[in-house]
């Protein structure tokens, strides 16, 4: 094939245009609004409907878009039921990809991609993953439930529901920015899967379905639980330099089989992840009132090494990792987090796609064998 631009994993090529968040090198924007400005001024939800409808909310939306959400966290019995099924040993990232499809089942909107109905569906997929979350909690760990508290953020109520128990008012509001930073992020490979779905006008479970199932991926969603093993392996700072060139001797005499140091670097930001100084400062904050302070100090020391050495930078999952642990959230967890954040934006795109289409169908260069005959079986 001629004249055709070939780009590994598609680096580099424009697949499409959207209005929901631009991603350069200054920076992250949802809607034209800088994420470091949202993230200090702006609640989860007021961050969810501005990605889903458009503008940020004023007091009264705000409400009802809360009431609204928290009023799709009662599951129906049937998948509660299902879930109750499920072997304890499952991924909880399985999980949610099964209970998103069997929403489906029992979501009287599922079949209508109009506007209306989609923003609806994406309403309570918001709660509904909460919701899911809690539920598997319940079932795995057996913590207590947790009824989600009309006063609080959306953060603090599904830490609250993860953990069965309230947590501090301090820890609410980090995983609630911490939603806000996750939630949207371009052309990403989840994000794109969902569109590309979308693009056949498949309904939005199908499509969100699809997107919990690339976020599992550890190169997409998985960095934060193999950053935080990475910590707990290292063990306190002192040991993050024999650590460090351990691994490098290692990958010197296995370049066949190396070891990857996971939360750093990112495809776009060349030169930092903007929303990692975010969440790093957060979790230093959180480490006065734990007295964990020694996963910071062991972070900071890695990230000093990694950017001396290789030149490259933390990403967002790099202080996500350690801020979760002092919440107490069990490590196989921290994905799932991810996906609580995540679906508005794939929601968000799903509607943009839908109200726009053109079905995603890319080129690909073919590199096999020229032209060949088929011979007789007796020849073969």
């Amino acid at each position: 094939m001629t004249n055709v631009t070939t780009s590994e994993g598609l680096a580099g090529i424009v697949a499409g245009q959207s209005a929901i968040a631009e991603v350069t090198q200054k920076g992250l924007r949802y809607r034209g609004y800088d994420i470091s400005d949202l993230a200090e001024h702006a609640t989860f939800e007021e961050v969810a409907h501005l990605l889903l409808d458009g503008e940020l909310p004023d007091r009264g939306q705000l409400a009802e878009f809360r009431a609204r959400v928290q009023s799709a966290m009662t599951l129906p019995t049937p998948v509660v039921a299902a879930v109750g099924q499920i072997p304890v040993e499952t991924s909880p990232m399985d999980v949610l990809r099964s209970v998103v499809s069997l929403l489906g089942h029992y979501d009287s909107d599922a079949g209508d991609n109009s506007h209306a109905a989609e923003l609806r569906k994406s309403e309570r997929l918001m709660g509904q993953m909460a919701a899911a979350m809690g539920l598997w909690c319940q079932r795995s760990r057996r913590v207590a439930a947790v009824a989600p508290d009309p006063n609080k953020t959306h953060g603090a109520n599904l830490l609250s529901m993860m953990l069965g128990k309230t947590s501090s008012d301090l820890a609410g509001r980090l995983l609630d920015g911490t939603l806000t930073l996750y939630a949207e992020h371009d052309f990403n490979a989840s994000t794109f899967v969902a569109r590309s779905i979308a693009s056949t006008l498949a309904d939005m479970h199908s499509a969100v379905s699809g997107a919990i199932g690339a976020l599992k991926g550890p190169l997409h969603g998985g960095a934060n639980e193999a950053a935080m093993a990475q910590f707990i392996e290292i063990g306190s700072a002192d040991n993050v330099e024999k650590w460090f060139r351990d691994l490098q001797t290692h990958n010197q005499r296995h370049p066949d089989n190396k070891k990857l140091i996971m939360g750093f670097g990112h495809r776009v930001y060349k030169q930092g992840d903007h929303r990692a100084g975010i969440l790093r400062e957060w979790s230093i904050q959180l480490s006065k009132e734990t007295g964990e302070t020694q996963w910071i100090e062991m972070a900071d020391k890695l990230a000093d090494l990694m950017l001396r050495e290789k030149n490259i930078h933390p990403n967002l999952d790099y202080p996500a990792a350690h801020a979760y642990y002092q919440m107490g959230i069990p490590i196989n967890l921290y994905t799932p987090i991810f996906v609580c954040s995540r679906v508005t934006g794939w929601c968000a795109h799903i509607m943009e796609q839908h109200g726009n289409n053109k079905l995603i169908r890319p080129l690909s260069e073919y590199v096999g064998p020229s032209l060949r005959g088929v011979p007789p079986i007796e020849r073969r």
